[in-house]
């Protein structure tokens, strides 16, 4: 997803990358065609655009998902105030643990301990991937780690799938208005985020909820750009530093992004932390650059470390074509 797109592209790509959310796939699609529901979405700041955050705001507001367009279409034009509120006060935080499966491969290819630092974290649920076990289907046959449950990815090309679990010896985060795992308000709202038709994916949040209530990570308020460099040594106390990020950097305008790519580059080639990125194919031009040519018209993340391309992933981590 592109947030800083035109409303009508914005809205025709998450159609696409939808697709396994039948219904924010037609929403998205029909709101890409309505000019009086795009003027109204136009009215926002252009960083609340953006398909996901309306439609969990609308949702949040009683629109039925799964639902007919016409009910979204009704609540945005007969808005009294109070959803444009949410909208303007809430963000689209998303921690969705099944992206482990895909983070992990590249987790244990650094020495540990590790010291897992994740930009833009929300609630702080990715930093956990000791506590998950995983199913990576393979052309050969299942590769299994760790217990149930099973966090389940196919898996393209010739990925380096770990035998162990990664030692994971501190976990922190950096986000603008952090989310709190014993807040019942915010992890209603996590809940909402979730899409409509993924029940997996709503359960899967209930437990790691539960999870990092048991062992709350160390997360900053802050910008990442501003904080990242501070963080880092802060972390390197405890292991080898590993920044990661995944579906964050898309929310920062184009040339903060640049300005991030830049710094967490200058960090790792200063020797300070490892750099594990899972980003739109768009988000960082300079780590899907060096890898092989995606074509236009085909949705995916990129997966890169240390700045290479090592892996084409499904967003929510479902599935990993590995390129290096």
């Amino acid at each position: 997803m592109e947030p800083y797109a035109e409303v009508e592209e914005s809205y025709r790509r998450f159609a696409d990358e939808a697709a396994d959310s039948p219904t924010f796939a037609a929403w998205a699609a029909a709101v890409a065609e309505d000019p009086e529901v795009v003027a109204w979405i136009r009215t926002l700041p252009e960083l609340k655009q953006q398909p996901n955050l309306v439609f969990a705001a609308a949702r949040h507001h009683g629109v039925p998902a799964p639902g007919p367009y016409d009910d979204l279409r009704a609540a945005l034009l007969g808005d009294s105030g109070a959803l444009r509120a949410t909208i303007l006060a809430r963000a689209t935080q998303t921690n969705e643990v099944g992206r482990l499966a895909t983070l992990v491969p590249a987790f244990t290819r650094f020495p540990g301990p590790l010291a897992l630092l994740e930009v833009g974290s929300s609630a702080g649920l990715c930093l956990y991937p000791d506590r998950w076990g995983y199913r990576w289907t393979t052309d050969s046959g299942d590769v299994v780690l760790g217990d149930e449950p099973l966090l389940p990815c196919r898996v393209k090309g010739p990925a380096p799938l770990p035998s162990a679990l990664p030692d994971v010896a501190w976990r922190g985060g950096i986000d603008l208005h952090p989310l709190d795992v014993t807040d019942a308000d915010h992890t209603a709202w996590l809940e909402t985020l979730v899409w409509p038709e993924q029940d997996e994916r709503r359960t899967r949040l209930v437990r790691a909820i539960d999870v990092a209530r048991t062992d709350p990570p160390v997360v900053v308020a802050g910008d990442l750009v501003a904080e990242l460099p501070a963080m880092v040594e802060r972390a390197s106390a405890y292991g080898t530093v590993v920044v990661f990020h995944s579906a964050v950097v898309a929310y920062l305008p184009p040339p903060r992004r640049l300005e991030f790519d830049t710094l967490v580059r200058d960090l790792v080639a200063a020797g300070k932390c490892h750099w594990v990125s899972n980003e739109g194919k768009r988000v960082l031009p300079s780590v899907t650059a060096s890898g092989p040519p995606i074509p236009a018209e085909h949705p995916t993340f990129v997966l890169g470390i240390d700045g290479q391309m090592v892996a084409q992933t499904h967003g929510h981590g479902r599935a990993m074509r590995w390129t290096a």
